[in-house]
Parts: structure tokens; C-alpha cells; sequence
């Protein structure tokens, strides 16, 4: 199991990457939301060597509009990996299904050189999620034991702990695996 983090504004711009091979940095929320460190954050990544990947937090409605924000804001790298984080809003609210797999679908399209995934939580996938799409692959969020989250579909990641950091595990063989993943090489 391969190990590495997700961070956002709340975390440094100079995270610890000792042990990593991945980290996942938020640029995106809505259309109005760009993360403050993304380029701070993102050379931490990329110095280090890990493979980067950025998300976009998902809010209901303006679909295009929210992907178009997204790529226009994410660095735009081969080998590097986008994903939605599709989950409950501070108001409460979440994208429909055909919201979800129309922003994936939408990013697909406008980044065809990069992967691209869905991040969810265990309750979502099991129980709202009706279409069961994720892109590339999915990046679980099921906070029990590393690279075991209690589901039965197929996962490429899976965040476990959220205390100091967000914690996550990739379900690849080695690092050159996962970087012949990301680059589409598979």
C-alpha cells in the first residue's frame, strides 16, 4: 500500500512528505473558491516527487460552469490526477447523481490527458450515490483500518484518518504502478 494525504488551505504550505507518494491539494470549491496555497502546495508536492492531484469541492447546480473553474484553476500536468469531492455542503446541500456524473463526464472532456476520480464518503457511495460512477476510480473515504474501507465495489484510494491530517492509502503494487496510472499508461 502505497501512502500519501490530502490538504487544503488549512494545512501548510510546506507539509511534511516524508513517506508519501501521493498528495491530493483542494484548488477548487463552487465558482468562487480558489484554495490560497494551491501553487505553494503544489510545488511541496512536486518537489518532493509524489504524484499531485487536485480536487474540486462539488456544490449543486452551474455544472459547466464549476468544471470550466476547475480546470482553469487546477495545474494542468500529465500524471497528475483531478477528482470531485462530492459530499454534503455547509448549507446542507449535495449534488444530484446526474450532477456528480456530468461534472466528471464535463472534466473528462476538457482534461482527456488526466485521470480523473470521484472522492466520497462511505455513507454517499453506499447509500445516495444511485449510479455508482467514478470516473477513473474511486477515492473512498471510510475512516477504519488502511486500505480496508467497508465497501464492496473497486477503489484506487481511501482516506482512513483525518486527525492531524487527512491520511490515505493508494491501492497500487508500487509507486511506478501508480505513476503509470496516472500518466494513462495502462
Amino acid at each position: 500500500m502505497l501512502h500519501g494525504i490530502d490538504v487544503s488551505a488549512y494545512q501548510s504550505a510546506t507539509y511534511d512528505t516524508d513517506g508519501l507518494s501521493f498528495v491530493f491539494i483542494k484548488a477548487t470549491e463552487g465558482r468562487s473558491y480558489v484554495n490560497p496555497k494551491l501553487a505553494a502546495q503544489t510545488k511541496t508536492g512536486r518537489d518532493a516527487g509524489l504524484v499531485v492531484g487536485f480536487y474540486h469541492f462539488l456544490w449543486p447546480g452551474n455544472l459547466t460552469a464549476q468544471a470550466e473553474y476547475f480546470v482553469r484553476h487546477a495545474p494542468e500536468k500529465p500524471g497528475e490526477i483531478l477528482a470531485v469531492d462530492w459530499e454534503t455542503t455547509p448549507e446542507g446541500t449535495h449534488a444530484t447523481n446526474a450532477e456528480k456524473d456530468s461534472f466528471i463526464r464535463k472534466v473528462k472532456a476538457l482534461r482527456p490527458n488526466n485521470r480523473v476520480i470521484l472522492y466520497t464518503n462511505r455513507n454517499y457511495w453506499l447509500t445516495i450515490d444511485t449510479t455508482s460512477y467514478a470516473g477513473d476510480g474511486l477515492w473512498i473515504a471510510d475512516y477504519v483500518s488502511a486500505g480496508h474501507p467497508r465497501i464492496e465495489a473497486d477503489w484506487r484510494f481511501h482516506q482512513y484518518a483525518s486527525d492531524p491530517h487527512d491520511k490515505d492509502v493508494a491501492d497500487f503494487g508500487d509507486e511506478a504502478d501508480l505513476k503509470s496510472w496516472a500518466k494513462k499508461e495502462d
